[in-house]
């Protein structure tokens, strides 16, 4: 019998078109909405709406690379990557969380630099019709892109999603930056330029820590595994479980269990309990791949 080295993997169109939609949506949006910032920031010599157009043209990019991580994380194992592709999804979400901390840093830097050179004040019409219709557009697609990313249970759509929840936060300040400039001081406008730039960093940072677990291995929830475990010990034949290892490796958990079973049974039907476990435990949307050692129960002593 030829022995197998890849695993095998069943072909899903349906989270393919999942994938797919969620990046055209992500990256049109962020696409129209840093031109219109861009704009807008040229025209009117803003700080804050400056560092929120970094943010998109930020946001672009990473639409991009998102695209590029989430096409190579959906290949089918090969002899290269038997157990497929899926770390190609948390790698590239560190160099969003880059590209998100470089925004940041440059939404900060101008704004220092708007408060050496001095400030301006603007004309509120525009830029506030901008602004809020750039803070709707977001709302909308946080609620369309998380929704396909619980779908899914991709970490990368979840992560764009947050961001764009984010990107409302930081639209609004970038409005609240231009009316506290002409009502209040003009100071103000810089100001939220850098509390913008602040919470840019803030978002990269939890994106790029999130991504670091995923690809170190960093251990399920409590609240999984003891699901995990209430699963095993209904599931008939099984005795009783004494081990359970699930960690991170990509963006699903990979489950390592020992049960015990009743010696007596026969191989084959000890077989039929692994693997109707195993298909049990494989439905959670967290879990890619269950790996149950089956030994004969031993009664607990006195």
């Amino acid at each position: 019998m030829k022995i197998r080295e890849v695993r095998p993997e069943k072909h899903n169109p349906e989270q393919h078109l999942t994938y797919k939609n969620a990046v055209l949506i992500t990256f049109a949006g962020n696409f129209i909405l840093a031109i219109l910032k861009s704009f807008l920031a040229w025209l009117t010599g803003s700080s804050a709406i400056f560092s929120d157009a970094a943010n998109s043209i930020s946001d672009t990019f990473y639409s991009i690379l998102m695209g590029l991580g989430l096409h190579l994380s959906q290949r089918p194992a090969d002899q290269s990557h038997p157990q497929g592709h899926s770390r190609f999804e948390p790698f590239v979400s560190l160099f969003i969380s880059s590209a998100m901390g470089f925004a940041g840093i440059t939404a900060i830097w101008q704004s220092f630099d708007r408060f050496l050179a001095g400030t301006v004040t603007t004309h509120l019409g525009l830029p506030t019709l901008v602004l809020i219709g750039a803070a709707l557009l977001k709302i909308g697609m946080y609620r369309i892109v998380w929704r396909l990313g619980t779908r899914v249970n991709s970490p990368a759509i979840k992560a764009s999603a947050r961001d764009n929840l984010v990107d409302v936060l930081t639209t609004v300040t970038a409005l609240a930056g231009v009316w506290g400039a002409n009502l209040i001081h003009p100071y103000f406008d810089p100001a939220l330029g850098i509390v913008i730039g602040l919470w840019i960093l803030r978002s990269a940072w939890q994106t790029a820590t999130e991504n670091i677990g995923y690809l170190a291995g960093r251990g399920a929830s409590p609240e999984l595994i003891e699901n995990i475990n209430k699963i095993a010990l209904e599931t008939p034949g099984v005795k009783d479980v004494h081990r359970i290892i699930a960690d991170y490796v990509g963006p699903k958990v990979r489950v390592d269990m020992h049960i015990e079973v009743d010696g007596d049974v026969p191989l084959k039907n000890v077989h039929t309990i692994v693997e109707l476990l195993k298909e049990k435990i494989e439905t959670i949307p967290d879990i890619d791949l269950v790996f149950i050692h089956a030994e004969p129960y031993q009664e607990a002593e006195d």
